[in-house]
Formats: structure tokens, sequence, C-alpha cells
């Protein structure tokens, strides 16, 4: 406890961090409001010009006919997968066995909706076309998460996605896009989000993770399906009075930020190749595929933590507020490359990294 204790103490006085966009404090919702005419109205139980208005620009962004603004994915993704279970008649969909309604959600799927989940794949791998074609289980909906946030952020190849749709289409299987990280996959893949979206019935997209929004995410899809998420929404109690402060930011930043996912990406594959440098660290994917990837390291954990924290007392480069054990001599953390990263200077990065593959043998 006491080495956590000094690596959060640590990594807070550093003065750059390579993952991120910066502290998540009231600035961001200040910075997202600074231009904004305060005579504006507000959207009122999710009516309004505010929210109509950004909802349509993201339905056009994504290529669907109609969208939603939710407070949370959480409540967006369960309200996607219990209409076409209804739609369908099924009470099952498909997923990968972290999917975050698996680990992150306390059953609420299951509770809430009485939906059961079927998990495919190794949890060490994407799901694959032969996962879908060889699943015994009649399921309504077959959602998958790009990228798979939980093994580094990996993804499958696109033309992998383009005959898994084709084959859902085929057999009636509804096609869902946990895309909260969505923008940060179209460089690698070289497709607009458009292009992207058309293979899925429908999509979530966050605002609040590689965009850096408040919070908030979207819901797009056919025009029915909207309207039936729209009434979900409702009996969720998702239809806050207002939500202007959400959507205001969401857009902001993603006019701020959306343009610049090439860059991250780049970034994000110059870092791993730094790391992998280093001995007894290796990173997944060894080449990310997005601005995010673990970095592994064959430390133990406490020895670890102490280690980071000299390192970030000592340049001032703060690389990870915790880590993750995957064995009593081993453990990880993830990165995800915002921009905070190209405000770090070279020299100030690269000395950190040669005392992380120094000083880490004499642990």
């Amino acid at each position: 406890m006491a080495e956590k204790n000094r690596l959060v103490h640590a990594f807070k006085q550093t003065s750059y961090r390579i993952s991120g966009h910066g502290e998540r404090n009231i600035q961001v919702l200040k910075d997202a409001l600074a231009d904004v005419d305060g005579e504006q109205s507000s959207d009122i139980y999710g009516k309004g010009k505010i929210i109509e208005d950004f909802q349509e620009k993201m339905a056009t962004y994504l290529g669907k006919e109609d969208a939603v603004f939710f407070p949370s994915g959480t409540m967006a993704q369960q309200i996607a997968l219990r209409i076409w279970c209804d739609q369908q008649d099924i009470k099952k969909v498909a997923y990968h066995p972290l999917c975050h309604l698996e680990i992150h959600e306390e059953d609420g799927l299951k509770e809430l909706h009485h939906i059961e989940p079927i998990l495919l794949a190794d949890k060490t791998r994407v799901i694959t076309l032969d996962d879908v074609v060889e699943l015994d289980e009649e399921i309504a909906c077959l959602l998958l998460e790009l990228p798979q946030r939980e093994i580094g952020g990996q993804l499958p190849e696109y033309e992998t996605l383009v005959a898994i749709s084709d084959y859902c289409r085929e057999k009636g299987i509804k096609l869902h896009l946990d895309g909260a990280r969505l923008l940060e996959i179209l460089p690698y893949y070289g497709k607009t989000a458009e292009e992207v979206c058309a293979l899925f019935d429908s999509v979530y997209v966050s605002f609040y993770k590689g965009v850096g929004g408040v919070a908030g995410a979207i819901l797009v899809g056919g025009r029915d399906f909207i309207k039936g998420s729209k009434i979900w929404k409702r009996r969720h109690g998702g239809d806050l009075i207002s939500l202007y402060p959400y959507i205001l930011s969401a857009d902001h930043f993603f006019e701020k930020r959306a343009g610049k996912m090439a860059q991250y990406y780049e970034e994000a594959k110059e870092l791993a190749a730094l790391f992998n440098e280093c001995n007894a660290v290796s990173t997944t994917p060894e080449h990310p595929v997005s601005n995010m990837f673990h970095v592994h390291i064959d430390m133990p954990q406490n020895k670890l933590e102490e280690l980071l924290a000299e390192i970030y007392e000592t340049t001032g480069v703060g690389l990870t507020s915790y880590t993750r054990p995957t064995s009593d001599t081993s453990c990880y953390f993830e990165v995800s490359i915002g921009d905070s990263y190209a405000e770090i200077p070279k020299e100030v990065l690269r000395q950190s990294l040669h005392l992380l593959n120094k000083k880490q043998s004499g642990y």
C-alpha cells in the first residue's frame, strides 16, 4: 500500500503525462462553454435545438438515419440490445468475454432486461468469423467492441468485419458496434466513420474517452430503432431536464479532436516502439492499431510501482498512475494517447524510458 500511495502521489506531481488530454477537472467544461452564447435556450427532456441539432449532426457523420444522445454509454448499449432482442423475440446476445457489459456493469443486461449473454472467443483475442459461424446458440444480436480495450485495443482486420457483417445479415442476426473509441480506429482501417458504421445495424460512440468531453454518448441506427431507443431512454431515467453541459462539451471536443486521431495513432506507434526497446518490457499489441496499447513489464507489482515513482520524481514524466498484476512477477498498465503526449520534450521522455530500462534490473 505504501508503494501505491507513493506512486499516486508522485504521478500527481509530474509535469508531463503520456496518456490523455490533461487533467479531468472543471476546466474541461469551462473550455467547452467559453464561446457559447449564454442566452441560447437549453434542451428540455430530450427536445430542443441544442440536442436535436447535435443528434442530426452525429447521425450524418456516422451515416445512419437518426441518433439519440444519452448521458452514458452503459444506458445506450443495454437499450440497443434490448430493442434487438424484443424485435427478434430472442433473449440472447453474443459478445466478447471481456465486453464492458460483462465485466463493468454489475450484470445490468441480465438483471434489468433478462437477456442472456453468450461469450464468444478466447478472452485473449478478438472475435473471428469462425467464432460467429460456429456459434450453436440462436441469438438476436452480436456485439463487437472496436477496439477491444481489455486486451490492449486489439482489432480484427477490416476484411473480417465485412465478412462478419455479411454473415449476420444473411442469418438475420443484428450487429451492434460498441464504438466507444470508434474515432481512434479510423486511421488504422483507413476508412471513414460512415464506412465502418455501414457494416452495423446500430452504433454507440462515447464523447468522454478519446474525444475528452465531460460525459455522454450517441446511439445511431434506423429511424424506428431510434424511436424505440428514445422510449427506453425515458424509462431508464435518461431524459434529464437538460443535458446541454454534456452536449456542448461533446460537440466542442469532437470538433477539436476528431481530426487529430491520426496524430494520436502515429504517436502511439512511436511510444510503443520505445517501450519495446526496454528490457523485460513489451506492448500489446506490439504495433498499436489505435491510440491505445498495454505495457507489460516483468516485475512484481510492488517493485515496479516503487521504480515508477522514482522515475516520476527524477524526470517529471508520468507513465501511469496505476498498475495491474498479471502474476506474482509481472504486471501491466494501459496507455491511451491524447493531447498530452505531444507536450513532452522528446529528450525528457527518452530519459524516463532509459531509467526504466536501466534500473529495473536492480530491483
